[in-house]
């Protein structure tokens, strides 16, 4: 898949769908897994490319995972010690979330390894998670930034740290809010010598802090301080059993393509719900979106629901806040949720989508304007003029991004005509049968 061409909905949108595993959470099941004792098994496993690259950069260092099916895996625990030196560079492929937790995992280690990824991983910036790593005595260096001094990209080199020497104990207060960097601080965590404590300005997903806690890793919070105290812990951690939550991420472009498709009524199975994810949810409501949430059985310590969206009458709204930190990912699709609302919708806060895979903020200025919607770029965030009239067909290059990609899909639903969106290959990124599941709801789309 290079290519799609989406035709705008000639029907409501009606059905129930299930969505990829959320990548968050897989991503931590597999490294959590990887350093335990014994055989854990992951059920639901996402088979987008990011969790995969975690896979197989956990088997380059040694930890042996079975492929029981093609949604199940059962995990070799090696325990925190038993990583194995890698033969080649760990390639990371586009996912930030593996190279940052990684970094974690690998700055205690006695050997060096390498992280490497693809063209658009390799520009993002990585000092926010080298610095903290450095001064608690991690040897982690990296590419100069092309255009950033004091910054760093990878290739990243990681280690050794020196035969008898440990990390140190760091109090850290983050600058942003990120799970990812929260995240490789609590894994370094696991192997310190002294007490790792995390202050963020706001809470970030808390996925990590969830599963230490359930694996008696002696870790307490308080509001958005995070502490791991090793003292008096043996290091160990049992495997495990994990029925994956579904990714609200990508619950998301499902939910609002119901949305704003007139007559649509959509049920997405099994999502995950962990109260710092569902800031969408939050918006989406305040914009008038026909939503309800019917509660589910945990997965994995995760709460779950199925989310139920039906279109309606929407109303633009001021979003910015702890409310972006826990919709970050969903900023992309929000604004199209704004681009059929009545009024102006600005939202603020959200300066951390210049460093994602593309800077989404531009990327989703090109792609509103494409579609003849009226916005205007802020440092961190944007405003757009939303209405109820069709957009106008699109060429819309997704530069590699698979939310844009998705987002621009959504919105070409509703357009004039047939939008074609060039490069939708990175939708394998995160939800690889995106296509098919759109098409199973009723709409058209064409794969070239």
């Amino acid at each position: 898949m290079r290519h799609l061409v989406v035709h705008p909905a000639a029907a409501p949108l009606l059905g129930s769908v299930p969505v990829p595993s959320d990548k968050s959470v897989g991503h931590r099941a597999l490294l959590f897994s990887a350093i335990c004792h014994g055989k854990s098994r992951i059920v639901g496993f996402s088979r987008g490319e990011d969790n995969l690259a975690t896979l197989q950069a956990l088997r380059a260092l040694g930890v042996r995972i079975d492929e029981v099916s093609q949604a199940e895996l059962v995990v070799e625990g090696v325990g925190i010690f038993g990583l194995c030196a890698p033969t080649a560079p760990l390639d990371c492929g586009n996912s930030g979330t593996t190279m940052r937790l990684m970094a974690g995992l690998l700055a205690a280690q006695p050997f060096t390894s390498t992280l490497i990824g693809d063209a658009s991983l390799s520009s993002r910036p990585m000092m926010r998670v080298a610095a903290p790593l450095r001064a608690r005595g991690a040897a982690i260096s990296g590419a100069p930034h092309r255009s950033k001094a004091d910054e760093i990209t990878a290739p990243l080199t990681i280690g050794p740290l020196p035969e008898g020497e440990y990390l140190r104990e760091i109090e850290y207060d983050s600058p942003v809010a990120s799970a990812q960097v929260k995240s490789a601080l609590l894994l370094s965590g696991l192997y310190a010598h002294g007490v790792t404590t995390v202050n963020e300005p706001s809470v970030s997903r808390d996925h990590t802090e969830r599963m230490m806690r359930a694996l008696g890793v002696p870790l307490t919070t308080f509001g958005s301080i995070v502490t791991l105290d090793p003292a008096g812990w043996n290091g160990q951690m049992a495997a495990f059993d994990i029925a994956l939550p579904g990714d609200i991420s990508a619950s998301a472009f499902l939910s609002v393509a119901a949305a704003i498709v007139p007559g649509s009524r959509v049920t997405v199975r099994s999502v995950g719900v962990n109260p710092t994810r569902t800031g969408l949810l939050e918006i989406a409501r305040d914009m008038g979106v026909g939503l309800s949430i019917e509660a589910r059985e945990d997965a994995g310590g995760e709460p779950t629901a199925d989310l139920v969206t039906w279109a309606t009458a929407l109303r633009a709204a001021a979003i910015g806040g702890e409310t972006v930190t826990r919709a970050i990912d969903e900023v992309p699709i929000v604004c199209a949720l704004a681009a059929r609302a009545s009024g102006v919708t600005k939202i603020s806060g959200a300066g951390e989508l210049r460093v994602k895979e593309s800077d989404r903020i531009a990327a989703m200025i090109k792609v509103l304007r494409a579609f003849g919607v009226k916005c205007e770029e802020h440092g961190d965030g944007l405003s757009i003029e939303g209405g109820d009239g069709p957009l106008k067909a699109a060429v819309i290059d997704s530069q590699g991004d698979h939310r844009i990609a998705m987002t621009a899909a959504v919105m070409a639903l509703v357009g004039d005509g047939p939008t074609r969106i060039v490069n939708a290959e990175c939708i394998a990124t995160s939800f690889p049968k995106f296509v098919g599941t759109l098409r199973a709801l009723g709409a058209k789309i064409d794969v070239e």
